[in-house]
């Protein structure tokens, strides 16, 4: 999965060239491959046009395009709509369901809303959604939902035609689930990498 502390799309002519060299060269499966994004264009029409398709993943987190921008500062402005469609294009032509990730906040995007919402923009799309329980964070104000209920919330969504799964991710006994890997502080020995002037 290329993810992690960043988006991908960021450094795109290298991703792009990881991605075609693994899947040519590297003999890994296309749809083993998968490019996870908050919605940025130029990734949609990169991986269209590339040798090498890999899957789809894409940070949904709410149908509402306010409370997606709150949530994703820093993301392109595409509206939920916008995003499902590029998605779809790109489902249609690899042949590969588009992963959406939900991280689930507790009273934020958890509600009946939402949840109408998701089954109005994914049902009957090449599609899987990722529903993931927030790994909670000392200091910041979200929270993670009951198991029971993120459970319960899925099942609903399956049940009115989205393909949904749960999921839970391992390591938050020690603050390494996924979105708890950080720095507390920096370390006092880091030396700040400098520039070479051209």
């Amino acid at each position: 999965v290329f993810m992690g502390m960043g988006e991908p799309a960021h450094n795109l002519d290298n991703v792009m060239t990881a991605i075609e060299l693994l899947g040519t060269e590297g003999d890994i499966g296309h749809k083993n491959l998968v490019f996870s994004t908050v919605g940025d264009v130029r990734a949609f029409e990169r991986l269209a046009n590339g040798l090498v398709k890999p899957a789809l993943a894409l940070s949904l987190h709410t149908t509402k395009p306010e409370l997606r921008v709150r949530l994703l500062p820093r993301a392109p402005r595409l509206s939920p709509i916008e995003l499902v469609e590029h998605a779809e294009r790109y489902a249609r032509l690899t042949g590969y369901p588009v992963q959406f990730q939900w991280t689930l906040l507790d009273g934020v995007n958890d509600g009946d809303d939402e949840m109408d919402g998701i089954v109005e923009l994914l049902k009957g799309k090449h599609a899987v959604l990722n529903m993931i329980p927030y790994n909670t964070i000392p200091d910041l104000a979200f929270r993670r939902p009951s198991w029971e209920k993120a459970r319960a919330l899925a099942a609903a969504l399956h049940r009115r035609g989205v393909l949904t799964k749960l999921r839970d991710s391992a390591g938050q006994d020690v603050d390494g689930g996924c979105g708890q890997l950080r720095a507390r502080a920096a370390d006092p020995r880091t030396i700040p990498i400098q520039r070479m002037s051209s």
